[in-house]
């Protein structure tokens, strides 16, 4: 596959990945082209063992990871993408009700260890399955298990104390 095709299917997934981590967009949009610049020059070293997919936001992990290391940043959560919200059958009260509650959804998030939001991102919101989380954080299966297990108990915590979801149950983060 050439690098010109990759791009114009991955690269709305990658931006969207590193955007959640980096929270902000010309530093999102720099760090997607980076990706891609990566994958260039690895693409014949690229052994399929993953999906193309997964391999790409592995890439796009670590240079990520490189970015906050050169900036010391720490950051990881936001809420900044309406677009998970917009619906257009919805009231304008029942839409608000929902931003806010996405929007508590992300505080909680973002006041979680790392690897508990690394592995909510992948799992949740980009929708990888167990074996490409795993593969992405160089986890075994079992731990992505356990630490989505204990990352979701803290999620539900932590939007309990933010005044969150009345029913108690977090299974969906969109």
């Amino acid at each position: 596959m050439e690098i010109e095709q990759l791009y114009k299917e991955y690269s709305d997934k990658v931006y969207s990945f590193i955007y959640i981590l980096v929270r902000h967009k010309e530093c999102a949009e720099d760090l997607t082209q980076e990706t891609f610049y990566k994958a260039y020059k690895g693409l014949g070293t690229f052994n399929k063992e993953a999906s193309t997919s997964t391999w790409l936001l592995k890439i796009a992990r670590n240079v990520t990871y490189d970015y906050f290391r050169r900036k010391r940043v720490v950051q990881f959560f936001s809420f900044e993408k309406e677009h998970d919200i917009e619906n257009k059958e919805l009231s304008p009260e029942c839409s608000y009700e929902k931003k806010e509650q996405l929007a508590r959804m992300y505080n909680s998030l973002y006041t979680l260890k790392k690897d508990y939001q690394e592995v909510l991102l992948l799992r949740k919101i980009q929708e990888c399955s167990i074996q490409e989380t795993a593969y992405i954080l160089g986890w075994t299966e079992a731990k992505v298990k356990m630490k989505m297990t204990r990352a979701l108990e803290a999620l539900k915590k932590e939007f309990h104390q933010e005044g969150g979801h009345q029913n108690g149950s977090i299974k969906r983060i969109r």
